[in-house]
Parts: structure tokens; sequence; C-alpha cells
């Protein structure tokens, strides 16, 4: 069931310029709801994407939300939603965004895809982080700005989540031990580059073909950072055609040896599925340690 104080309050909001506004009314209850409750609400002119939830149950997520797709916005190199509503309505909070009508993928989508990915990875910034924290799915997401990617990798990523899974036994001794021997090794195996805007959530369920048949950016966890977490996201479970990788690479080359290094940038969104979804992610991460320490 859609609320009704949220329905009032955007409804309330797009009618206070437009005496002609026809109500928007909910249309159907959408998938990929697995934080939030999402929902298409539509008019005879106009469909919007609402997703919501308690208010105070993740405090600043649809904020941070905003933030990160008006930052992907700035880029103009690739599509995403356009923000129309971030605010509380009675118990909820509430983000209302265009709604993404789906299409057909072109000839050259993943190609397409690819260089356009390439192009926000351009966009540069002088320190690794941003200057607010977000979220990562339901958890807490930490930026705090570093001089240098291993820096920032190890204590705004890999650390709190080691932390987190140790207390919650779901890593053990022998494996903190392992990722402190890895910290002490990340500047040898890792190629220093500037610091790129990321989505910092690009699995394939994060972006979807719009009605131009091109991809259209969702969910961010926007920060600065190495451009190769991106890269290693898109691997994690798959989906994402050669050609993207080729693209992307004609566009804006990757260094040497990237796709040895894919499983080491893969640790920090396995810690972040190890705490949401339990052990069974701990073999992998066990398995991409002993692949470095």
């Amino acid at each position: 069931m859609f609320p009704d104080s949220i329905l009032n309050e955007i409804n309330l909001n797009f009618g206070k310029s437009n005496p002609a506004f026809q109500k928007f009314r909910p249309i159907k209850a959408l998938s990929g709801g697995c934080i939030n409750d999402c929902y298409e609400l539509g008019n005879a002119h106009k469909h919007i994407f609402v997703k919501f939830n308690s208010a105070g149950k993740y405090p600043g997520m649809f904020d941070a939300e905003k933030k990160g797709l008006e930052l992907l916005k700035t880029a103009k190199c690739i599509s995403v939603p356009e923000v129309l509503m971030c605010t509380n309505a009675g118990e909820y909070s509430f983000l209302a965004l265009e709604f993404i009508s789906p299409g057909n993928s072109s000839t050259d989508f993943w190609g397409d895809f690819g260089r356009k990915l390439a192009l926000l990875h351009k966009n540069h910034a002088d320190t690794f982080g941003l200057n607010h924290n977000n979220y990562i799915g339901s958890l807490a997401q930490n930026n705090n700005q570093c001089n240098s990617w291993t820096d920032f990798y190890v204590t705004q990523r890999l650390e709190p989540l080691v932390k987190q899974a140790y207390e919650k036994g779901l890593l053990s001794n022998s494996n903190t031990a392992d990722f402190n021997r890895l910290f002490s090794i990340l500047d040898d195996l890792i190629p220093g580059e500037p610091a790129s805007l990321l989505h910092g959530d690009l699995w394939n369920g994060n972006f979807l073909i719009d009605k131009n048949g091109t991809a259209c950016l969702i969910d961010p966890a926007v920060y600065y950072g190495h451009r190769e977490m991106d890269i290693a996201m898109t691997k994690l479970f798959g989906g994402f055609s050669p050609r993207f990788y080729d693209s992307y690479n004609q566009e804006y080359p990757l260094e040497n040896d990237w796709k040895e290094r894919v499983k080491l940038n893969q640790l920090y969104p396995l810690l972040v599925h190890l705490l949401l979804f339990g052990s069974s992610y701990g073999l992998q991460i066990r398995s991409i340690l002993n692949d470095f320490v």
C-alpha cells in the first residue's frame, strides 16, 4: 500500500505552481525494493518513480542518493534520473525521481556504455573520498578524504568492514591477520592514479536501458576513488559484455595487469555482502586473501 502522506506531499508539491495539475496516483509496486519500497506513480501526462522507508531507519540515505545522482549528472557524460523531490512525509522519508521508461538496447549499447563510464572516470579530484558520507546498499559508507588511494581503501573501506565482520563472527583471527598483511603491501600491488568520480556500486542491477537504448545509472554509492573499483564491481556478478571493456580501454586505457587486480578490488563489495547476506561470501574473501598474502 502506498502511503497517503507521501502521495499528498508529492501532489501538493507538484500542484503548487500549476493550477491545472492532475494528481498522481499509484500505478504499481516495482521490484528491486529489498531495502526500500518502490512504486511507479502517474497521471495522464507524467510518470515518476518513488522509493520510501520509515523515517530514521537509514538516516540520510535518500539525501545521499540525491547528492550522488546530482554529482553524476554534473559530469554530463552518462544518463541518470532527474531528482524531483527528497523529503519526509509523516512517518516516512522518500525520494521521487524521473521515471525511466524502459527501451531496447542500441546496436552498440555496450560500446557506448563503456566509453561513457570512461568519460565519467576522467572527472578527477585532488583527494580520495567525498565531502559527505553515504550508503552502499543498506550499509553506511564512510568517505573521509585521504591523499592516497591505499590509505583510503584501507581506512575507509576495508578496515571498518573487517572489524564489523570479525565482531559478528564472520571472520576469524587468522582472516584479520591476513587482511593486515595485505594492508602492508597494497602500495606495491595497486598502481597510483588520480581520484576518479565513481558510481561506487556498478553491478548489473544498477543500470537501466532507457527509451533511447542507452545506459542510465541508478542507486549510486558515489565517491572519488580508484577507477578499477567500478571495473571490478562490473565483474563481480557478470552481465557486462567484453565490448564494454574494449570500449572503455579505447577511451581511457587501464593500467597494465588490471585484470589481475580485479579480485583485490572486489574485496570491499564482498565484505559488504558478507555483512548483509552472511557467511557464504567468506570463502570467496579467504580465497582472494590467499592469492595476495
